[in-house]
């Protein structure tokens, strides 16, 4: 038999992938990761018919009440709150993708904060992580008829938030490399040509730093981008990187990083910028680029 610990590892990463699918936080997803580790430590693993759903049924089940208590502490959040990014690559084979899930991106999970806890996991199941409906009522604790109906629910809240067209990853890496161009060199007329005329930046200071909540118009973002050039010059530095499975603009103003800026594009130009400038929020990316 597969040693208890051994088993629980190997499917570790898909329970820190439900959680934090769900609470958007790292922190919070790896406190349910171990707490689930804990329940499943007072477990008898022989006795489980089916282990790994087991697992998934715990991890879901502790997402949902994490995800209740702070739905309340985020209604009384400075600002807007975003989630935290992450240094993410997205997978490179159907394998990976089918292991990782298929979305991961800071704009899906904003777009999953409307949900209720209940409908953002009977979403996630069904629409992420492809279970059934029997599963997802066994983890719900609901009848197959209420699951479905809180999925179909749930694509109705989020269908106005969805992208106006799918764009393939090369585009959106041209779109982003030619506005991380226009950034360092301070090409007013670069950003605003690469923005959508109703363009709009939600950012996320968390009340520690400045930042708008909502900037609409891409005459505004442009010259928004344009005076950071123009106060920081050469200590303004631009990155690439792959955040949570997507092309996503790392700032840094002298050597530090400033800002996560995640951008959504209708393959012609950029129509929505989420940037995380809490410093709690950036504390593990700064961390991991550090490192290497």
């Amino acid at each position: 038999m597969t040693d208890p610990t051994c088993l629980f590892n190997r499917h570790r990463a898909r329970l820190h992938a439900i959680a934090y699918r769900m609470l958007g936080a790292v922190a919070e997803a790896e406190d349910v990761v171990q707490d689930t580790w804990l329940r499943w430590h007072e477990a008898d693993p022989a006795r489980l018919d089916n282990p790994e759903a087991w697992l998934v049924t715990v991890a879901t089940r502790l997402s949902i009440d994490r995800l209740r208590a702070v739905k309340a502490q985020r209604e009384n959040y400075v600002g807007i709150w975003l989630p935290e990014p992450v240094l993410m690559p997205a997978p490179a084979t159907p394998e990976e993708i089918h292991e990782f899930a298929d979305d991961v991106s800071v704009a899906f999970l904003f777009m999953l904060e409307r949900l209720s806890p209940e409908a953002r996991a009977a979403f996630l199941m069904r629409e992420v992580f492809d279970e059934d409906y029997a599963d997802i009522a066994y983890t719900l604790g609901k009848t197959e008829a209420a699951c479905r109906q809180l999925v179909r629910r749930a694509k109705q809240q989020l269908q106005q938030q969805a992208p106006r067209r799918a764009v393939s990853r090369e585009t959106h890496l041209r779109l982003m490399q030619g506005f991380a161009d226009a950034m360092r060199q301070g090409d007013f007329h670069g950003l605003h040509a690469l923005l959508n005329d109703d363009a709009e930046l939600i950012g996320d200071g968390g009340g520690k730093v400045p930042s708008f909540a909502s900037l609409v118009g891409g005459k505004r973002l442009a010259q928004l981008f344009y005076a950071g050039k123009r106060r920081y010059g050469d200590d303004l530095r631009v990155d690439v990187e792959q955040v949570n499975g997507e092309w996503t603009l790392l700032r840094f103003i002298e050597g530090e990083l400033e800002s996560v800026q995640s951008y959504e594009t209708d393959g012609e130009s950029i129509v929505r910028v989420l940037v995380q400038r809490n410093p709690d929020k950036l504390a593990r990316v700064a961390a991991r680029l550090a490192h290497g």
